[in-house]
């Protein structure tokens, strides 16, 4: 199968044919995603021009607001008034301020900044000379439209509108200012009718909001984004779509308000590109909707003509070749064996599956025979060895009566030692024979525990150390020092290695050598029994655990046997998980033998088992107060404590645990965070503002871990922190801790 199709998914017949129809469709769908596109694009070309007006509009109402008040300051100058006495110059304005709505203040600076009259009585001294307007103004000798100020006088949003005053040699003597009130500017942009999500919003040079719409209020004095403020900046102020700091993209106009020689203000006027593409969207959207249907009634089409002329059949093949699979040999798919390639493919299955059927027929007979063969064999085995069992016991012990009655009979008591020595050949002999038979019937149950197989090893070396001495081998053992852990049944693995011992001696010469190494290997140990014997032939290294395979009998090997000693070993170690393998570089090389076994992962000590170990090795018993809202945790912490000999009293709330503190004078105090009354932390100050607990340890054991936390508890007085579940180890070593102290 194509790796590309399976990883889409596409596994069957009906849905390659449906990916043929989504293909056949994919061209339409994409025109009129790529139309949809371009008619948003020009649904938003075509809102610019309209929005440029608007905002236009917007601009040129706030100039001639701003041209109105230059021309206020332009009247005033003219007026004798204005250089008069403080009172003259104080009613002349209060009476220009009452004539004329949308402002706040009008005043008079001196050239040292102090405002010598104003509309609005001063109450206390004035000076203006910081404000950049009234430095501009006397610089510049022109009409000048500020920043943004918050009035030092009036205590509200405006801007101030400055003008110089002249003497008749042209010098500038004083300047002129009005305070127009910014929620009076944003009046002159009230009749420009906006969709619902726009904006409308005017910035002084320096960025800063000083008409909005809407909710003007809160965003007086504020700044622009900075995204806003850099398209703002540019100096061919053409439209762009940007996000709002609400998240909503909007198409964005700027005009500014007069030309240079009025203001430095720009108006904005931000329409939710949404709404712009609102017809086109729901153009696009009955298109994709049209387009969806179609797609969807060629796909059941594909889906039903593939389901009855395709799918159908070929289910039935893949069902009866399951059956086939499954062993119902006698199973047909039932479709005509006609021209076609899906009835020619029944016929070939139909065939595959009767010459399968003649052929399963022979095949379980001769099973059948073998099993049943087989059967006989293991059963004439155990009983063979059964029968066998039942003259030796009163020949040894005959011999040993021999021995006894006539121990003084030095022939006697030789021919009784060799009659022991060859019970017990015959006895192993038997074991053997009765292990096997176990073991190929399913029979053998291990008795299995945690071992140190370095025992086991001893074990076996005791066990076959009689036959080493006699035939004077030198046996050299290789063990670890540390204890070297597996599970498994201790009986049988010395069985294995008393085998393996066994043999080596039995094919290595009087005097030879023979070494057992056990070593730690990846995630396991291994074992090898190595001699310098009359070795293998590499045919016989690779039946050398089957039944009854045995090497060449040479001369001076004495020592007999049946063939089945490596059989039980492999059998033996498999039951163990392991395994084993044999290897020889050649007749007269030796041979080794390797036994490999799993690693036992000795169990840990239970968390809170070694907690209590721990807790016990504590210098003295502390009194620990337990605050926890929860009763399980208060409980369960309760148990351990006691358990490792502490005296515990425990409080469900801050202010009972505040009481409780005064009275039982605790050395340790276990604190949940989240209580219902007061939170830990306060508890916390207020147990160290008490005597009683004043020098006490305090410890958090709380479900929250933030590194805020942990610093809000530490400055809260804590001397510990501990996130829940609370490591039962750590809190006995900070228990034993406290108490050393």
């Amino acid at each position: 199968m194509n790796p590309l199709l399976q990883r889409l998914g596409l596994n069957s017949l009906r849905s390659r044919l449906m990916l043929l129809v989504a293909l056949a469709i994919t061209p339409i769908a994409i025109m009129t995603v790529l139309g949809g596109i371009r008619e948003r694009e020009a649904a938003i070309r075509a809102s610019q021009e309209n929005l440029q007006r608007l905002t236009g509009l917007a601009a040129a109402n706030e100039a001639q607001s701003l041209e109105r008040a230059r021309q206020i300051l332009v009247d005033l100058v003219s007026v004798p008034d204005l250089l008069g006495p403080t009172e003259r110059c104080n009613a002349l304005l209060g009476d220009v301020l009452d004539r004329n709505e949308g402002y706040v203040n009008f005043g008079l600076i001196r050239l040292d900044g102090n405002v010598s009259c104003s509309a609005v009585p001063l109450l206390h001294p004035v000076n203006l000379g910081d404000r950049r307007h009234f430095r501009r103004a006397i610089a510049e000798r022109r009409f000048i439209a500020g920043d943004y100020v918050f009035g030092r006088v009036i205590r509200k949003h405006t801007i101030n509108l400055t003008y110089p005053v002249t003497d008749r040699s042209g010098k500038v003597v004083a300047v002129v200012f009005s305070a127009m009130d910014l929620a009076g500017l944003d009046t002159f942009v009230n009749d420009i009718n906006l969709p619902l999500g726009s904006i409308l919003e005017t910035a002084d040079s320096g960025g800063v909001i000083i008409s909005r719409r809407p909710d003007p209020e809160r965003w007086f004095g504020k700044k622009l984004s900075t995204t806003l403020l850099g398209a703002m900046r540019d100096p061919s102020l053409r439209p762009v779509v940007l996000r709002g700091e609400d998240g909503v993209e909007r198409l964005h106009a700027f005009a500014r308000v007069g030309g240079p020689s009025l203001s430095e203000y720009t108006v904005t006027i931000g329409v939710p590109v949404e709404t712009i593409t609102a017809a086109a969207r729901e153009a696009q959207l009955m298109s994709l909707l049209g387009l969806g249907v179609t797609t969807l009634l060629a796909l059941l089409a594909a889906w039903l003509a593939g389901d009855i002329l395709i799918v159908q059949r070929v289910r039935k093949l893949m069902e009866t070749a399951r059956r086939i699979a499954a062993g119902e040999l006698e199973a047909r798919t039932g479709i005509g064996h006609g021209n076609e390639e899906i009835g020619r493919l029944a016929g070939a299955l139909d065939e595959m599956a009767a010459t399968l059927q003649a052929k399963e027929a022979a095949r379980s007979q001769a099973e059948r025979e073998l099993r049943a063969a087989d059967q006989r064999k293991d059963e004439f085995l155990a009983m063979l060895a059964h029968e066998l069992r039942n003259p030796l016991a009163p020949i040894s012990t005959g011999a040993h009566l021999l021995k006894l009655l006539h121990s003084d009979n030095a022939q006697i008591t030789q021919t009784c030692a060799i009659i022991a020595r060859q019970v017990e050949h015959m006895t192993s002999l038997v074991d053997d024979l009765l292990d096997v038979s176990r073991v190929t019937r399913g029979l053998v149950s291990l008795s299995t525990g945690v071992l140190d197989l370095r025992k086991v090893v001893d074990d076996a070396a005791e066990q076959i150390r009689p036959l080493v001495t006699t035939r004077r081998h030198k046996v050299v053992l290789d063990l670890p020092p540390a204890p070297v852990r597996v599970k498994g049944d201790h009986k049988r693995l010395v069985q294995v290695v008393a085998n393996l011992l066994g043999n080596a001696t039995k094919y290595t010469p009087e005097g030879g050598h023979i070494e057992l190494r056990l070593a730690e290997e990846g995630d396991g140990y291994v074992l090898t029994v190595a001699d310098d014997g009359i070795g293998m032939e590499a045919a016989l290294v690779g039946r050398v655990f089957d039944l009854f395979t045995q090497a060449e009998r040479t001369p001076d090997r004495s020592q007999g046997g049946l063939g089945l000693g490596l059989a039980l070993v492999r059998s033996l170690v498999e039951l163990h998980g392991g395994s084993v393998s044999a290897s020889s570089p050649g007749l007269g090389k030796g041979s080794t033998f390797t036994v490999r076994l799993p690693r036992f992962e000795q169990e840990l000590e239970s968390p809170v088992a070694e907690a209590v170990r721990h807790a016990a090795t504590a210098q003295a018993p502390l009194r620990v107060l337990v605050v926890d809202d929860n009763l399980d945790a208060a409980h369960t912490l309760n148990l351990f404590l006691a358990a490792a000999g502490h005296r515990v009293e425990i409080a469900y709330n801050a202010l009972d645990a505040i009481e409780m503190a005064k009275v039982f004078a605790p050395q340790v105090c276990l604190l949940d965070i989240g209580l219902p009354d007061l939170d830990g932390n306060e508890l916390a100050r207020r147990l160290r503002a008490i005597p009683q607990t004043r020098g006490a340890t305090l410890i958090a054991a709380t479900g929250y871990g933030r590194q805020q936390d942990r610093d809000a508890a530490h400055d809260a007085g804590f001397d510990h922190y501990m996130v829940k579940p609370v490591n039962t180890v750590q809190l006995s070593e900070l228990l034993a801790a406290a108490g050393a102290t």
